[in-house]
């Protein structure tokens, strides 16, 4: 018997748990953004990525990966991908704050049920991936879906396209540059902290600031949200380092099925008509991407 295989499988289940903490907290974000909701959403925004950076910039120092930093100021290239990841991740962040105090939970999980779609797509436009025949055909089901949506709401359903695709050009980025979770997110959020900074004091000395005026409880979840930020983002970057990239998109659904169940269940939203079978289409769409990769596994 091969002595690895016991180490194997129990960094596979180390990872599976990484991956499943992971994606369950990012599946449970809306009931934290919304006990902000007394807090305009630009900023909550700002003080997520303030926070975000003021930690990672500290864990970064305190362990040892100022090198990490310094090998990545000294390549241009890969350090413009890197701030245009944390533009495209701040602006992620900010759409779905607003559409979650917006009432529109539901439309937030569709964006994230089409992210690997979106993803798929990207991989073979830039990355020039194959697409075989499962990928095409999931692809047009998620699209006939979309038709409906954007028919039930007279428009194109801009929240979730938005936040799918800018998570998608974000997670394309980041398989470029390949950075760890924890100075990628502090070389993210670095360009975009003096902003969010400016304006927090901004807001502040004009009286409009919600960081110690809007109440304890308030003011703490908004100087955690660095750490409510970087938290899931660690696991995930351990998950992946323990299992197939395959497996880790499985659990990738667990995210948008948490907020599609906090939408309809805990913050009454309504999923019913033709935007029930607009999502039934994502789903299916879904379920065949699934199975086909999975055939795609087992013939390699």
């Amino acid at each position: 018997m091969d002595a690895s295989r016991p180490v194997k499988r129990n960094a596979e289940r180390a990872g599976m748990l990484y991956g499943i903490a992971a994606y369950g907290l990012w599946g449970m974000f809306p009931l934290y953004w919304k006990r902000l909701a007394a807090v305009p959403a630009l900023q909550i925004l700002a003080h997520r990525v303030a926070w975000a950076f003021i930690l990672t910039a500290i864990l970064s120092i305190a362990l040892g990966r100022c090198k990490d930093v310094v090998a990545l100021l000294r390549q241009p290239g890969r350090l413009a991908a890197t701030f245009a990841a944390g533009l495209l991740v701040t602006v992620n962040w900010g759409i779905y704050i607003w559409a979650v105090n917006s009432g529109r939970i539901i439309e937030t999980s569709l964006g994230y049920y089409l992210n690997p779609l979106v993803s798929v797509a990207l991989g073979a436009l830039v990355l020039r991936e194959k697409l075989d025949r499962g990928i095409i055909v999931s692809c047009a089901i998620a699209a006939v879906g979309i038709g409906i949506l954007a028919a039930s709401y007279g428009r194109l359903p801009w929240v979730a396209l938005s936040l799918a695709v800018t998570f998608a050009l974000y997670g394309l980025i980041k398989k470029m540059v390949s950075l760890d979770a924890l100075v990628g997110l502090a070389m993210e959020t670095a360009p975009v902290f003096p902003l969010a900074l400016a304006y927090l004091l901004f807001e502040q000395a004009a009286g409009r600031g919600s960081f110690g005026n809007v109440g304890e409880t308030e003011t703490v979840l908004l100087a955690l949200a660095g750490a409510v930020t970087a938290i899931p983002l660690f696991f995930y970057a351990e998950g992946v380092k323990r299992i197939p990239l395959s497996k880790m998109g499985f659990l990738q659904y667990i995210s948008p099925t948490g907020q599609l169940l906090l939408g309809v269940l805990v913050f009454g939203e309504t999923l019913s008509g033709i935007k029930a079978v607009a999502f039934a289409c994502i789903l299916a769409a879904l379920v065949v991407f699934a199975i086909t990769r999975r055939k795609v596994s087992s013939a390699r």
